[in-house]
């Protein structure tokens, strides 16, 4: 039985791409939060924003990636704010290795900027509003077990630093 392997950061950062290549890695199941939220609500991530607003969409998020961190052998993508969640942080620490994909934050506005998916910026995507997003996620993240500053790295060396980081953790 092997632990979990959770990815978390801001949206954007590149968690479902990296995701997928360290479970095929590491031949594990990849579970994106976002998708299965989706698929649990039959609804885009937006639309539940829209329609049900964030604090709905805060407790099916809870609830599902519950379920999903009691599992083992999975690479997990977190949906960008789960992380702030106390519940899920204490379950990812637990039953997991965290890792925070940390991209600067002029590359992140550029990367949202262009973005059309991103629920919490719907009202607003200026570079005052995704800085204040950042900086208060920030702080949760930083409780993650690892931090790989992604600016300088390739995919492969990013999907090579996070797999060496993980087996010295199983040990």
């Amino acid at each position: 039985m092997e632990k979990n392997l959770i990815l978390t950061g801001m949206m954007g950062v590149g968690k479902t791409t990296i995701g997928k290549r360290l479970a095929k890695e590491l031949s594990y199941a990849f579970i994106d939060m976002d998708k299965i939220i989706e698929k649990q609500e039959g609804e885009s991530i937006s639309s539940i924003f829209r329609n049900k607003g964030e604090d709905y969409f805060r407790k099916i998020e809870k609830k599902l990636t519950i379920i999903e961190l009691k599992k083992n052998s999975s690479v997990i993508s977190l949906g960008g704010g789960a992380f702030l969640n106390s519940t899920i942080r204490q379950y990812s620490k637990k039953k997991s290795i965290s890792f925070w994909l940390d991209v600067p934050i002029e590359i992140l506005i550029k990367r949202l900027k262009k973005s059309k998916n991103r629920p919490v910026l719907e009202k607003e995507k200026t570079d005052t509003s995704i800085k204040k997003i950042y900086f208060i996620r920030k702080k949760f993240y930083n409780k993650a077990h690892y931090r790989i500053k992604c600016k300088a790295l390739t995919l492969k060396q990013i999907i090579e630093k996070i797999l060496n980081f993980y087996e010295k953790s199983r040990d």
